[in-house]
Formats: C-alpha cells, sequence, structure tokens
C-alpha cells in the first residue's frame, strides 16, 4: 500500500507523552511525577454515591445524550454558586467523556478547515491534535518563563498580532497546564475585549478552577460580551479526584452547546452512567471540601518545590493545578526530553519534558514538569531521590 495507514493530519503526533512516561514509570519502578493523576481515590461519600446508582440500576444502560437531568443540574448550580453565571440546564449544560471529548468536540464543531486556532503555548497536547483534527491551524502565542519572579507572562500585544482575518477562536487553559499560570482578571479582560471586537469564539477549559493557590479564578464567560462567545469546559476528574471515571462537561449559550453536541454525539455519544450521578452528588458538596483540597494540594505543591530548589532545580512555582515547571539548566542539563528519559535510572523519579507541549521546541527544551498530586510521603520520596542530582 502506497498511503500511509494513518491520517496525515494525525501523523506529527505519535502516542501522548503521557502514556509513554507512564509505560516507563512502570517498567522501572519509579516514582511517577509524570502523569497527572492522584494517587489517592476522592471523598468516600462520593464513591458510594456510585456504588450506590450501580445498585439501583441507575446509569447501568444509555444515559440520555446530553447527560442526566441531575447532573446537568447540578452543573448549573455550581456555576451560580461560584461565579453567579446562570445556565439552563436543559439546554445549557451538555455531559462529555471528560474534558479531553468535551475539548475534541468544541473544535470539531466549531472549526472548518483552514481556520486559525490561537493556543497559549506550552499547550495540553490534544488541544493541537484536535485542532488539526479539525482541518484548521494552530497559532501559539508563548507564556514566557520570568526567572526574576519565577513565574510565567502573557504578552497581550503579541496575543493581539496573532489574530488575522482566518482566526476563529481563542483556545484559553485557566488555571494553565503545564506551567501553573493563572491568568489575572485584567489578562482576561483584555482577551475578551479582543475576542469582541474581532467576533472570535473562545473555547476555555477550566478543569483546574478549584485549584488555585494565588490569585482567582476567574470564568471567561463572565466578562461583558463573552457569555454568548464562550464555551467553558469543566471536569469531576481535578477536582474530586476521581480521573478514570471520565465525565467532563462544557457549559455556553443554547447554540453553542448545540454545535457541540452535534459532534459529540458521533464520539461517545454517552458514557459514564453510574458516575454521572455520584459526580452531580459531589458538585454539591460543602465549600469545605473544595477549600480543604485547595489547601491540600498548596501544602503538596510547596513540598516539592522547596524540594526540587533544594535538588538544584529552577523552579516556576505554580499558582494553580497540581503541576510544578522547572529549568534544568543550572544542574548542567540542557535537553529536558533526554533528562526525563535517564531519570528513572539516575534517581528512580519520572517527570514529563515540556519540549513536546511546544511547536517551538527550543522554547521549552530545558523545562521539565513534575506533578504534586501525590501523598506527601511518595513527594518525600521523590525529593530525596531527586537531590541525588
Amino acid at each position: 500500500m502506497g498511503r500511509p495507514l494513518l491520517n496525515r493530519r494525525l501523523a506529527e503526533f505519535g502516542t501522548t507523552i503521557f502514556a509513554e512516561m507512564s509505560a516507563l514509570a512502570v517498567r522501572t519502578g519509579a516514582i511517577n511525577l509524570g502523569q497527572g493523576f492522584p494517587d489517592t481515590d476522592g471523598p468516600e461519600e462520593v464513591r458510594e454515591a456510585a456504588v450506590r446508582a450501580l445498585r439501583d440500576g441507575r446509569g447501568n444502560q444509555y444515559p440520555p445524550g446530553p447527560g442526566i437531568p441531575e447532573l446537568r443540574t447540578a452543573v448549573a448550580a455550581h456555576q451560580q454558586r461560584w461565579y453567579g453565571l446562570p445556565y439552563d440546564p436543559d439546554t445549557e449544560v451538555l455531559v462529555t467523556a471528560g474534558a479531553t471529548e468535551a475539548i475534541a468536540a468544541s473544535l470539531l464543531a466549531l472549526l472548518e478547515p483552514g481556520d486559525e486556532v490561537i493556543a497559549l503555548e506550552p499547550y495540553y497536547d490534544s488541544y493541537a491534535a484536535c485542532i488539526a483534527l479539525a482541518g484548521a491551524k494552530r497559532v501559539p502565542v508563548t507564556l514566557r518563563p520570568s526567572p526574576a519572579d519565577a513565574s510565567y507572562c502573557l504578552d497581550l500585544d503579541e496575543l493581539r498580532d496573532a489574530v488575522t482575518d482566518r482566526t476563529r477562536l481563542i483556545l484559553l487553559n485557566t488555571p494553565h497546564n503545564p506551567t501553573g499560570t493563572v491568568l489575572s482578571r485584567d489578562e482576561l479582560a483584555t482577551i475578551a475585549e479582543l475576542a469582541c471586537e474581532r467576533d472570535l469564539l473562545v473555547v476555555t477549559d477550566e478543569v483546574y478552577e478549584h485549584l488555585v493557590f494565588e490569585g482567582e479564578h476567574v470564568p471567561m464567560a463572565s466578562f461583558p460580551g463573552m457569555r454568548e462567545r464562550t464555551v467553558t469546559i469543566g471536569s469531576a476528574g481535578k477536582t474530586f479526584s476521581f480521573t478514570g471515571w471520565k465525565v467532563g462537561w462544557i457549559t455556553g449559550t443554547p447554540e453553542l452547546v448545540g454545535a457541540v453536541r452535534s459532534a459529540k454525539q458521533f464520539l461517545t455519544y454517552v458514557s459514564a452512567g453510574p458516575f454521572q450521578y455520584a459526580v452531580a452528588e459531589a458538585l454539591a458538596l460543602p465549600d469545605d471540601y473544595f477549600h480543604g483540597l485547595r489547601e491540600d494540594l498548596r501544602r503538596k505543591r510547596d513540598i516539592l518545590s522547596d524540594g526540587l530548589t533544594e535538588a538544584g532545580f529552577q523552579v516556576f512555582r505554580p499558582s494553580g493545578t497540581y503541576f510544578v515547571t522547572t529549568d534544568i539548566t543550572a544542574l548542567g542539563e540542557k535537553d529536558g526530553l533526554a533528562f526525563c528519559l535517564g531519570l528513572p535510572e539516575r534517581c528512580g523519579v519520572v517527570a514529563v519534558p515540556n519540549s513536546v507541549f511546544y511547536d517551538d521546541k527550543e522554547a521549552g527544551r530545558s523545562l521539565v514538569r513534575f506533578a504534586f498530586c501525590k501523598k506527601e510521603e511518595v513527594l518525600r520520596d521523590a525529593v530525596a531521590r531527586l537531590q541525588r542530582l
């Protein structure tokens, strides 16, 4: 056969880095600080809610295509409770197979071949793949590390200059994976003004909304003129530590949700029936749960960040998410991919090279990401191992 089997739009991507590094951790017995999944389950009452649903026969067959009414109502109540954003659960909420499907369905629904999509670089790897599947062109705007204040910065002038007559939408992620940046209210207001001025859609991945340590999470849909042009993506995996359940959602106007539903119905159609009932209960947990989750992860962030600093890494302490980005140059290293591939043998730890999240590989060449959504004793063990470097 003269023609390659793989669709040429996917040819550049290969196997996702998360699968590769997790397999490396299993093969070497190393501590896996690469892939971002917790090593403990979420609240017992939420697990029991899933068990009850299974035993009661709720969700064991196909749930409704848009998601069960209980979960759609809970998502709408969550947006109202935390942000004062009203959504109609019947027409403005769609349940998806995790945030990954929400991203895919949104981009496949809203893009045409030749459209341009602005994405903040470094970006979650599925962004690039989904833009390619839609036949669109990604236009990265790079968040750049600022060693002076150990954080990442968005150049709003660069963002504005990236918009052309072919730009269809801006793909945002805040709090941002992998850098841990939380875009400020002023930054988001400027992006909102740009979107309105140039008549752009915005797809905003806000799955780390409850994992903010400095600053605040401000939904893009809350800015003037943005509700009618914003698809907001949320997920239970990061907030409740049940990443394997794959329960996500989008909120938006009936027109936007209807468009995304048209694509989503031909992907998974439906998923996670019994888990949807459990997540509906989880979203109604008291404020103490959400505050406790944040403080627990703040403590773990500091354990890992301080340990990495002592081990010789330059650390960009995150304002949100559960990832720490580091620069390995101070260790006498330059190539993050080679460093990560050799790290399990050197000290029994797995991390992820940030270069895989960049179009401009040089911009991320010496940067490495570690996840801190692990038990404290695991983090302390990993820190002790890394100090062998």
